[in-house]
Parts: C-alpha cells; sequence; structure tokens
C-alpha cells in the first residue's frame, strides 16, 4: 500500500479508537481482569505499525506521538463523566507503541534476514 492509504487508514483508527475510548462501558462479561490494558496495548500496537508506514520518520517522533494520543486520551476520559482516567492505560498505550517498534525491529534483524 502507499503511503497515501496508510495515512487514510491512520486517520480513520485514530476516529475510530478515540470514538471507542470516550463511549460508555457497559458492565459485561470480563474474559479476565484488566482486559482493558491489554486492549489499550494491542490498540497502540497497530496505530504505531500504521504510523510507522504512513509517515517517514525517527522511531522516537512516533512514540512521541502515540504517547500524547495516549495522554490526551486519557485527559479526554478524566472529562467524561462515564469514564475515568488511568495512568496505567497510558503505559499500557506507550508499551503497546514500543512493542511495535521492537518486534519490527527483530522482524527485519532475525526473520527477513533469512528469508
Amino acid at each position: 500500500m502507499s503511503r497515501r492509504v496508510y495515512q487514510l487508514v491512520f486517520f480513520i483508527a485514530v476516529l475510530s479508537f478515540t470514538a471507542l475510548f470516550a463511549k460508555e462501558v457497559k458492565g459485561g462479561i470480563m474474559l479476565f481482569p484488566h482486559i482493558d490494558k491489554v486492549a489499550h496495548f494491542g490498540i497502540f500496537f497497530i496505530l504505531a505499525g500504521l504510523l510507522a508506514h504512513a509517515i517517514k520518520a525517527p522511531i522516537w517522533v512516533y512514540i512521541l506521538v502515540l504517547a500524547s494520543y495516549g495522554g490526551i486520551v486519557e485527559i479526554m476520559q478524566h472529562n467524561l463523566p462515564h469514564r475515568q482516567a488511568s495512568v496505567a492505560d497510558f503505559i499500557a498505550d506507550t508499551l503497546g507503541a514500543l512493542s511495535y517498534f521492537v518486534a519490527s525491529y527483530c522482524w527485519h534483524k532475525y526473520v527477513k534476514k533469512d528469508a
């Protein structure tokens, strides 16, 4: 895919995930405790991959952009009556983004080298 397509997909993903983060969470069946942290981690892993393909920048820029977005999401949730901010969510966001770049590095260094 071209950078333009990745930029569009990243933009749509950010809008969709922002709406999801703002949505009221109904009391439902939880598969395990802290499943929301896993969701935050996974979402930011995906966003990191999309952003890395959407724009060319140093890794620290991607991390800064995504950590800032994670912080903004937590501020937004703090200001919503049906949500609450969580430092643990912010940490999961940042670790999800960082993990994408660690996985990408390992993939390119060890797996793609053999192919």
